[in-house]
């Protein structure tokens, strides 16, 4: 097949990591041509295709791969890039669209959507594949006009939800509705989002498949392996409890319940609290501990490459998810994995994988007092931590692999080419 994906931008987040192992799944593992179309990678969260590294040679303009314009599909430079993967190197070649930006700019947006439908008339994909708001919508569109084959887009997390003022919740939801009806499938990472796009009356359900969202599950299988190496670098003693989550330092993430949470935990001299990600919210959460007399208790990773993920999740002895909205935070599957126990505000699709006093606790949303009675009930009981967290390690594990996911996504493109 040839499978274009277009996504609004690749910073270090899960639904790029999705994308990207999608991308090179389908190279690797089935010989598909695929191109990965982006906006720039802006913001503190850094930039994920950093890990790859260029690849000598260009691709050419047109279906066949002629020569035309030298290293350009449409006019658009693409930029080769090598990742290992799966005990291999494998290359993948981008097109980086400028005016795809994350912001609403009419202006811009009206550029980008015909800078999306050149790249696309030049490349002439049997599939695109949509990922992220802005390039789902205006990717859709641009992929209806050229009457692509088959066009899927993956809701990652709802665009719109309750924490939205009202006018531009109606706004997205419009949109939405009408890029649905110009695509032919749409994949949601968690059933929670089916049901939340069905209500809103973005598409039917039966136009939804959900397909969770893979990852490389040995480094969280590996995770224990270097932990008291990394405890050590982290500051953290043998006797101490680590409650990690990890999230960017943003609105809606719930950091702040967490700090406040720590508030009223503060008795127990071993809990500690370890924050992983960085954002625009640092300075205010660091002002909200120092003001609580708490510095000693929370560590800040600031922002790390996706492989040392693995490791920190070793150090932690249970993750708290306190997120307001989410589609399914890979964070929770990612814990889990690792054989640790998850306690988690019941947003979207956390429910899916904290399924209470199985693999984790799962409390009211926004409600930080409700956060503090499972801490501390596995932070005394290491019997429990061990028993719930390879609960979730044994129910999740081939469920989240990204080679599962990529089977079911590639399996989903051959049913809707064949019809």
């Amino acid at each position: 097949m040839r499978v274009a994906h277009l996504i609004t931008r690749m910073i270090i987040g899960g639904a790029q990591e999705n994308t990207l192992l999608n991308c090179l799944d389908l190279v690797a593992q089935y010989g598909d041509e695929v191109l990965l179309v982006t906006g720039p990678s802006l913001g503190p969260e850094g930039d994920l295709l950093a890990q790859g590294r260029p690849a000598s040679g260009t691709i050419g303009e047109g279906r066949a791969g002629e020569e035309g314009q030298a290293g350009a599909i449409g006019g658009f430079p693409v930029q080769r890039l090598r990742f290992a993967h799966l005990g291999r190197e494998v290359e993948l070649p981008i097109v980086t669209v400028r005016s795809l930006v994350r912001e609403i700019r009419p202006a811009t947006d009206w550029r980008a959507s015909i800078d999306l439908k050149q790249v696309l008339r030049a490349y002439q994909p049997d599939v695109v594949h949509t990922h992220s708001a802005k390039a789902g919508i205006l990717g859709r569109l641009a992929a209806w006009s050229l009457n692509v084959p088959a066009i899927v887009h993956t809701v990652h997390g709802a665009p719109f939800g309750l924490f939205e003022p009202w006018p531009r919740r109606t706004f997205y939801q419009w949109c939405e509705r009408y890029a649905a009806s110009r695509c032919h499938h749409l994949i949601s990472v968690a059933d929670a989002m089916t049901e939340l796009m069905a209500a809103a009356r973005i598409a039917p359900r039966e136009k939804f498949t959900t397909i969770y969202s893979g990852m490389s599950v040995e480094p969280f299988l590996a995770a224990d392996e270097i932990r008291e190496t990394t405890r050590r670098e982290l500051g953290f003693a043998r006797e101490h409890i680590v409650v990690g989550t990890i999230a960017r330092l943003f609105h809606l993430k719930g950091h702040e319940d967490i700090v406040t949470a720590a508030m009223y935990l503060d008795r127990d001299p071993n809990l500690r609290f370890l924050f992983v990600g960085d954002g625009i919210l640092r300075d205010k959460l660091q002002k909200m501990i120092d003001d609580a007399s708490l510095t000693d208790r929370f560590r800040f990773t600031g922002l790390v490459p996706p492989e040392r993920i693995p490791a920190l999740v070793g150090a932690m002895d249970i993750l708290v998810h306190a997120s307001r909205r989410e589609g399914l935070a890979r964070a929770l599957p990612q814990a889990l994995i690792a054989g640790k126990p998850v306690v988690s505000y019941d947003v979207d699709g956390a429910r899916e994988v904290c399924i209470d006093n199985e693999t984790g606790f799962l409390v009211r949303s926004g409600h930080f007092k409700d956060l503090c009675q499972p801490l501390l009930t596995l932070a005394h009981d290491a019997a429990l931590r061990e028993r719930i967290g390879q609960e979730g390690r044994r129910r999740f594990t081939d469920q989240f692999r990204h080679e599962t996911m990529t089977r079911r996504i590639r399996q989903l493109y051959e049913r809707l080419l064949a019809t």
